[in-house]
Protein backbone atom coordinates (compact mmCIF):
# COMPACT_ATOMS: atom_id res chain seq x y z
CA UNK A 1 0.00 0.00 0.00
CA UNK A 2 1.20 3.49 -0.87
CA UNK A 3 0.77 6.13 1.84
CA UNK A 4 0.59 9.90 1.42
CA UNK A 5 2.61 11.85 3.97
CA UNK A 6 2.60 15.60 4.61
CA UNK A 7 5.84 16.84 6.19
CA UNK A 8 5.93 20.30 7.76
CA UNK A 9 9.48 21.48 7.15
CA UNK A 10 11.52 21.00 3.98
CA UNK A 11 14.99 21.17 5.51
CA UNK A 12 15.33 18.37 8.06
CA UNK A 13 12.01 17.01 6.78
CA UNK A 14 13.56 16.29 3.40
CA UNK A 15 15.66 13.53 4.99
CA UNK A 16 12.61 11.62 6.21
CA UNK A 17 10.83 12.52 2.98
CA UNK A 18 13.64 11.06 0.88
CA UNK A 19 13.59 7.83 2.88
CA UNK A 20 9.82 7.57 2.40
CA UNK A 21 9.80 8.18 -1.33
CA UNK A 22 12.72 5.77 -1.77
CA UNK A 23 10.41 3.24 -0.11
CA UNK A 24 7.69 4.00 -2.65
CA UNK A 25 5.43 6.38 -0.74
CA UNK A 26 4.34 9.90 -1.70
CA UNK A 27 5.44 13.00 0.20
CA UNK A 28 4.56 16.68 0.22
CA UNK A 29 6.97 19.06 1.94
CA UNK A 30 5.51 22.23 3.47
CA UNK A 31 7.81 25.24 3.20
CA UNK A 32 8.11 28.83 2.04
CA UNK A 33 6.89 29.74 -1.42
CA UNK A 34 10.39 30.26 -2.84
CA UNK A 35 11.61 26.88 -1.54
CA UNK A 36 8.44 25.15 -2.71
CA UNK A 37 8.92 26.53 -6.21
CA UNK A 38 12.53 25.31 -6.26
CA UNK A 39 11.58 21.81 -5.08
CA UNK A 40 8.68 21.54 -7.51
CA UNK A 41 10.96 22.61 -10.37
CA UNK A 42 14.10 20.62 -9.54
CA UNK A 43 13.31 18.16 -6.72
CA UNK A 44 15.55 17.61 -3.70
CA UNK A 45 19.03 16.20 -3.13
CA UNK A 46 19.93 14.42 0.11
CA UNK A 47 23.51 13.27 0.63
CA UNK A 48 24.05 10.13 2.72
CA UNK A 49 27.22 8.13 3.28
CA UNK A 50 26.74 4.38 2.96
CA UNK A 51 28.57 2.04 5.27
CA UNK A 52 32.19 1.37 4.26
CA UNK A 53 32.11 4.12 1.62
CA UNK A 54 34.35 7.18 1.90
CA UNK A 55 32.14 9.73 0.18
CA UNK A 56 28.49 10.66 0.39
CA UNK A 57 26.04 9.55 -2.28
CA UNK A 58 23.40 11.92 -3.57
CA UNK A 59 19.79 10.74 -3.54
CA UNK A 60 17.67 12.83 -5.91
CA UNK A 61 13.94 12.84 -5.29
CA UNK A 62 13.16 12.66 -9.01
CA UNK A 63 15.12 9.41 -9.32
CA UNK A 64 13.28 7.59 -6.52
CA UNK A 65 10.20 5.42 -6.64
CA UNK A 66 7.71 7.60 -4.80
CA UNK A 67 6.57 11.10 -5.62
CA UNK A 68 7.64 14.31 -3.89
CA UNK A 69 6.26 17.80 -4.23
CA UNK A 70 6.15 20.91 -2.07
CA UNK A 71 3.46 23.35 -0.95
CA UNK A 72 3.14 26.48 1.12
CA UNK A 73 1.27 26.24 4.46
CA UNK A 74 -1.68 28.05 2.90
CA UNK A 75 -1.95 25.52 0.05
CA UNK A 76 -1.48 22.34 2.09
CA UNK A 77 -4.59 20.16 2.44
CA UNK A 78 -4.03 17.89 5.48
CA UNK A 79 -7.24 15.91 4.99
CA UNK A 80 -5.73 14.42 1.82
CA UNK A 81 -2.95 12.64 3.74
CA UNK A 82 -2.55 9.49 5.82
CA UNK A 83 0.10 10.96 8.13
CA UNK A 84 1.37 14.42 9.01
CA UNK A 85 4.98 14.78 10.19
CA UNK A 86 6.06 17.80 12.23
CA UNK A 87 9.67 18.55 11.28
CA UNK A 88 10.07 22.19 12.29
CA UNK A 89 11.20 23.59 15.62
CA UNK A 90 8.40 24.40 18.04
CA UNK A 91 8.60 28.23 17.87
CA UNK A 92 8.19 28.15 14.09
CA UNK A 93 4.61 26.94 14.43
CA UNK A 94 3.67 30.28 15.96
CA UNK A 95 3.81 31.87 12.49
CA UNK A 96 0.18 32.64 11.54
CA UNK A 97 0.23 30.52 8.38
CA UNK A 98 1.65 27.52 10.24
CA UNK A 99 -0.63 27.85 13.27
CA UNK A 100 -3.56 27.94 10.86
CA UNK A 101 -2.26 24.80 9.15
CA UNK A 102 -1.90 23.06 12.52
CA UNK A 103 -5.50 23.95 13.30
CA UNK A 104 -6.60 22.38 10.02
CA UNK A 105 -4.52 19.26 10.76
CA UNK A 106 -6.21 18.88 14.13
CA UNK A 107 -9.66 19.45 12.62
CA UNK A 108 -9.02 16.85 9.93
CA UNK A 109 -8.17 14.25 12.56
CA UNK A 110 -5.05 13.10 10.70
CA UNK A 111 -2.46 11.07 12.64
CA UNK A 112 0.65 13.11 13.46
CA UNK A 113 4.24 12.05 14.01
CA UNK A 114 6.44 14.73 15.55
CA UNK A 115 10.18 14.61 14.84
CA UNK A 116 10.86 17.68 16.96
CA UNK A 117 13.19 17.59 19.95
CA UNK A 118 10.31 19.28 21.78
CA UNK A 119 7.45 16.81 22.32
CA UNK A 120 4.10 18.40 21.43
CA UNK A 121 1.93 18.80 24.51
CA UNK A 122 -0.71 16.30 23.24
CA UNK A 123 1.97 13.61 23.24
CA UNK A 124 2.91 14.36 26.84
CA UNK A 125 -0.76 13.93 27.73
CA UNK A 126 -0.40 10.26 26.75
CA UNK A 127 1.94 9.68 29.72
CA UNK A 128 -0.07 8.24 32.62
CA UNK A 129 0.04 10.33 35.78
CA UNK A 130 1.89 13.33 34.32
CA UNK A 131 0.22 16.66 35.10
CA UNK A 132 0.87 18.62 31.93
CA UNK A 133 -0.73 21.82 33.22
CA UNK A 134 2.57 22.89 34.77
CA UNK A 135 4.53 22.30 31.58
CA UNK A 136 2.85 24.93 29.43
CA UNK A 137 5.46 27.62 30.10
CA UNK A 138 7.98 25.62 28.08
CA UNK A 139 5.99 26.31 24.89
CA UNK A 140 5.91 29.57 22.97
CA UNK A 141 2.25 29.23 21.91
CA UNK A 142 0.76 26.37 23.85
CA UNK A 143 -2.81 27.08 22.75
CA UNK A 144 -2.21 25.76 19.24
CA UNK A 145 -1.97 22.20 20.62
CA UNK A 146 -5.31 22.25 22.44
CA UNK A 147 -7.37 20.93 19.54
CA UNK A 148 -5.23 17.82 18.98
CA UNK A 149 -6.33 14.38 20.09
CA UNK A 150 -3.44 12.90 22.12
CA UNK A 151 -4.21 9.45 20.71
CA UNK A 152 -3.45 10.77 17.21
CA UNK A 153 -0.04 12.17 18.19
CA UNK A 154 3.20 10.24 18.42
CA UNK A 155 6.84 11.19 18.82
CA UNK A 156 9.89 10.25 16.76
CA UNK A 157 13.43 11.05 17.89
CA UNK A 158 15.33 13.32 15.48
CA UNK A 159 18.55 11.37 16.04
CA UNK A 160 20.04 11.62 12.52
CA UNK A 161 22.08 14.80 12.17
CA UNK A 162 21.81 16.74 8.94
CA UNK A 163 22.29 20.29 7.69
CA UNK A 164 21.93 22.46 4.63
CA UNK A 165 25.42 23.22 3.28
CA UNK A 166 25.71 27.03 3.35
CA UNK A 167 27.04 27.13 -0.20
CA UNK A 168 24.09 25.12 -1.57
CA UNK A 169 20.52 26.01 -2.39
CA UNK A 170 17.56 25.21 -0.15
CA UNK A 171 16.79 21.85 -1.79
CA UNK A 172 20.08 20.22 -0.70
CA UNK A 173 20.63 18.41 2.62
CA UNK A 174 23.85 16.79 3.88
CA UNK A 175 23.56 13.99 6.46
CA UNK A 176 26.42 14.12 8.93
CA UNK A 177 25.37 11.36 11.33
CA UNK A 178 23.16 8.72 9.65
CA UNK A 179 21.55 7.19 12.74
CA UNK A 180 17.95 5.97 12.90
CA UNK A 181 14.63 7.65 13.56
CA UNK A 182 12.98 6.01 16.59
CA UNK A 183 9.20 6.35 16.83
CA UNK A 184 6.78 5.36 19.56
CA UNK A 185 3.58 3.61 18.61
CA UNK A 186 0.12 5.10 18.54
CA UNK A 187 -2.68 3.59 20.58
CA UNK A 188 -4.59 2.61 17.41
CA UNK A 189 -3.43 -0.75 15.91
CA UNK A 190 -4.26 0.44 12.39
CA UNK A 191 -2.00 3.47 12.76
CA UNK A 192 0.73 1.24 14.16
CA UNK A 193 0.36 -1.03 11.14
CA UNK A 194 1.04 2.01 8.97
CA UNK A 195 4.19 2.82 10.95
CA UNK A 196 5.37 -0.79 10.66
CA UNK A 197 4.74 -0.76 6.91
CA UNK A 198 6.68 2.47 6.45
CA UNK A 199 9.54 1.08 8.56
CA UNK A 200 9.65 -2.19 6.61
CA UNK A 201 9.55 -0.44 3.26
CA UNK A 202 12.40 1.89 4.27
CA UNK A 203 14.38 -1.11 5.52
CA UNK A 204 13.92 -2.93 2.22
CA UNK A 205 15.31 -0.14 0.02
CA UNK A 206 18.68 -0.91 -1.52
CA UNK A 207 21.07 0.89 -3.84
CA UNK A 208 23.60 -1.22 -5.74
CA UNK A 209 22.59 -4.07 -3.43
CA UNK A 210 23.61 -2.08 -0.34
CA UNK A 211 21.57 -0.96 2.65
CA UNK A 212 21.01 2.76 2.98
CA UNK A 213 21.45 4.21 6.49
CA UNK A 214 18.76 6.13 8.39
CA UNK A 215 15.98 3.66 9.10
CA UNK A 216 12.67 4.09 10.89
CA UNK A 217 12.41 1.95 14.04
CA UNK A 218 9.07 1.45 15.80
CA UNK A 219 8.85 0.96 19.58
CA UNK A 220 6.11 0.06 22.06
CA UNK A 221 7.54 2.40 24.72
CA UNK A 222 6.40 6.01 24.91
CA UNK A 223 9.83 6.94 26.24
CA UNK A 224 12.36 5.78 23.65
CA UNK A 225 12.36 9.24 21.94
CA UNK A 226 13.07 10.81 25.36
CA UNK A 227 16.53 9.23 25.40
CA UNK A 228 17.72 12.42 23.72
CA UNK A 229 16.65 14.60 26.66
CA UNK A 230 19.78 13.78 28.65
CA UNK A 231 21.95 14.55 25.62
CA UNK A 232 20.29 17.91 25.08
CA UNK A 233 20.56 18.89 28.75
CA UNK A 234 24.16 17.73 29.09
CA UNK A 235 25.51 19.01 25.79
CA UNK A 236 23.34 21.13 23.51
CA UNK A 237 21.93 23.67 25.96
CA UNK A 238 25.14 23.87 28.00
CA UNK A 239 26.81 25.25 24.85
CA UNK A 240 25.01 28.47 25.82
CA UNK A 241 27.28 30.12 28.39
CA UNK A 242 27.44 33.65 29.83
CA UNK A 243 30.65 34.21 27.89
CA UNK A 244 29.47 32.93 24.52
CA UNK A 245 28.85 29.70 22.62
CA UNK A 246 31.10 26.68 23.15
CA UNK A 247 31.28 23.38 21.23
CA UNK A 248 29.25 20.42 22.45
CA UNK A 249 32.49 18.54 23.00
CA UNK A 250 33.68 21.24 25.39
CA UNK A 251 30.34 21.44 27.19
CA UNK A 252 30.45 17.71 27.90
CA UNK A 253 34.15 17.07 28.48
CA UNK A 254 35.28 20.20 30.35
CA UNK A 255 33.94 18.59 33.53
CA UNK A 256 33.09 15.00 32.70
CA UNK A 257 31.90 14.13 36.21
CA UNK A 258 29.46 17.04 36.30
CA UNK A 259 28.22 16.06 32.85
CA UNK A 260 27.69 12.50 34.03
CA UNK A 261 25.65 13.75 36.98
CA UNK A 262 23.43 15.90 34.75
CA UNK A 263 22.96 13.10 32.27
CA UNK A 264 22.06 10.64 35.01
CA UNK A 265 19.62 13.07 36.62
CA UNK A 266 17.71 13.64 33.37
CA UNK A 267 17.52 9.91 32.72
CA UNK A 268 16.23 9.47 36.27
CA UNK A 269 13.45 11.97 35.47
CA UNK A 270 12.46 10.01 32.36
CA UNK A 271 12.53 6.73 34.28
CA UNK A 272 10.30 8.26 36.98
CA UNK A 273 7.84 9.04 34.19
CA UNK A 274 7.75 5.33 33.37
CA UNK A 275 10.69 4.58 31.07
CA UNK A 276 12.58 1.33 31.29
CA UNK A 277 16.33 1.94 31.84
CA UNK A 278 16.86 -0.03 28.64
CA UNK A 279 15.13 2.81 26.76
CA UNK A 280 17.98 5.15 27.67
CA UNK A 281 21.41 5.58 26.04
CA UNK A 282 24.37 4.99 28.40
CA UNK A 283 26.37 8.08 29.30
CA UNK A 284 29.61 6.52 28.13
CA UNK A 285 28.21 6.03 24.62
CA UNK A 286 27.03 9.64 24.46
CA UNK A 287 30.29 11.01 25.87
CA UNK A 288 32.26 9.11 23.25
CA UNK A 289 30.05 10.49 20.46
CA UNK A 290 30.38 14.01 21.89
CA UNK A 291 34.14 13.99 21.29
CA UNK A 292 33.33 14.41 17.58
CA UNK A 293 30.84 17.27 18.09
CA UNK A 294 33.24 20.15 17.68
CA UNK A 295 30.76 22.93 16.95
CA UNK A 296 28.25 24.68 19.20
CA UNK A 297 24.72 23.30 19.09
CA UNK A 298 22.13 24.84 16.78
CA UNK A 299 20.42 26.28 19.86
CA UNK A 300 23.61 28.05 20.91
CA UNK A 301 24.25 29.35 17.41
CA UNK A 302 20.71 30.71 17.26
CA UNK A 303 20.95 32.43 20.64
CA UNK A 304 24.25 34.12 19.83
CA UNK A 305 22.93 35.15 16.42
CA UNK A 306 20.21 37.17 18.11
CA UNK A 307 17.24 34.78 18.24
CA UNK A 308 14.55 35.79 20.72
CA UNK A 309 12.87 32.37 20.70
CA UNK A 310 14.30 28.87 20.50
CA UNK A 311 12.96 25.42 21.28
CA UNK A 312 13.02 25.17 25.09
CA UNK A 313 13.54 21.49 25.84
CA UNK A 314 15.81 22.62 28.68
CA UNK A 315 12.86 24.34 30.35
CA UNK A 316 10.53 21.42 29.63
CA UNK A 317 12.96 19.02 31.34
CA UNK A 318 13.23 21.34 34.34
CA UNK A 319 9.45 21.73 34.64
CA UNK A 320 8.90 17.99 34.23
CA UNK A 321 11.41 17.32 37.00
CA UNK A 322 9.59 19.84 39.20
CA UNK A 323 6.28 18.08 38.56
CA UNK A 324 7.93 14.95 39.99
CA UNK A 325 9.41 16.88 42.96
CA UNK A 326 12.90 16.51 41.50
CA UNK A 327 15.51 19.18 40.79
CA UNK A 328 19.15 19.63 39.85
CA UNK A 329 21.01 22.94 40.23
CA UNK A 330 22.91 22.58 36.95
CA UNK A 331 19.72 21.92 34.97
CA UNK A 332 17.98 24.88 36.60
CA UNK A 333 21.10 27.00 36.10
CA UNK A 334 21.17 26.28 32.38
CA UNK A 335 17.54 27.35 32.08
CA UNK A 336 18.38 30.63 33.84
CA UNK A 337 21.30 31.32 31.47
CA UNK A 338 19.17 30.64 28.39
CA UNK A 339 16.35 32.81 29.78
CA UNK A 340 18.79 35.67 30.34
CA UNK A 341 20.37 35.45 26.89
CA UNK A 342 17.00 35.36 25.13
CA UNK A 343 15.80 38.32 27.21
CA UNK A 344 18.94 40.25 26.23
CA UNK A 345 18.24 39.47 22.57
CA UNK A 346 14.64 40.62 22.93
CA UNK A 347 15.75 43.91 24.49
CA UNK A 348 18.30 44.46 21.73
CA UNK A 349 15.71 43.72 19.05
CA UNK A 350 13.23 46.13 20.65
CA UNK A 351 15.81 48.89 20.85
CA UNK A 352 16.41 48.76 17.10
CA UNK A 353 12.74 49.08 16.14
Amino acid sequence: MTYKILILGASYGSLLGTKLIAAGHDVTLVCRAETAALINAEGTEVRIKLRDEKTHRSFFSRSLKGGMDAATPEDARPKDYDLVCLAMQEPQYSHPALSDLLARVAKAGVACMSIMNMPPLPYLKRIPGLDTAGLKDAYLSVGMWNAFDPELMTLCSPDPQAFRPPEERANVLHVGLPTNFKVSKFKDPELNAMLETLAADIEAFRVDGKEVPVKLRVFDSLFVPFAKWAMLATGNYRCITPGGPIPIREAVHNDIEKSKQIYGFVNDVVERLGADPADMVPFEKYAAAATNLQKPSSAARAVFSGAINIERVDRLINLTAGALNMSHPEVSGTVAIVDEKLADNARSAASTV
